[in-house]
């Protein structure tokens, strides 16, 4: 009886120790084909990566409304651009915003909700993403009142 239950323990260990290194090199393979998105007219920095695309998944980076070239200090202005700059990078990995998941919004005034909304309503007509919105002290860059991120899948 002794010898069946270490048999049938050994057995167990190796099939455990077994599933535990396949498990391992999947993520090594997950890892290893996680790629940096970069759009035209974008760039990475040490810090920042516009998306990151993890097999059939992307993850856009945080989008804010401000441009050095055409300053726009509306709520709805600045909605658009940080929409555009999002669709830019869906589009460098080969899909579009219709394929988002999962969006988040951060606004620096809750006052903006109305006016944000309705140019998030443009880019997302039908089937929006699910959204979270949250209301913050501060942006990154003064005078900003919007950042978007969205993650979504590539078909």
């Amino acid at each position: 009886m002794r010898r069946s239950f270490v048999f049938a323990t050994t057995a167990a260990i190796a099939a455990s120790l077994s599933t535990t290194l396949l498990a391992g090199t999947a993520l090594a393979q997950a890892a290893a084909a996680r790629v940096q998105v970069i759009p035209e007219g974008q760039s990475a920095s040490p810090t920042l990566t516009p998306g990151i695309r993890v097999g059939n998944m992307l993850f856009a980076s945080g989008q804010l409304g401000m441009s050095r070239t055409a300053a726009d200090s509306t709520i709805q202005g600045q909605t658009r651009l940080a929409l555009e700059n999002t669709k830019k990078v869906f589009e460098a990995a080969g899909t579009t915003l219709a394929n988002a998941t999962k969006c988040t919004v951060f606004l620096t005034d809750v006052k903006d909700f109305g006016g944000m909304n309705s140019v998030y309503r443009e880019f997302f007509p039908v089937a929006p993403p699910a959204r979270s919105t949250v209301v913050v002290a501060a942006l990154v860059s003064p005078g900003a009142k919007v950042e978007i991120e969205c993650a979504g899948v590539i078909p």
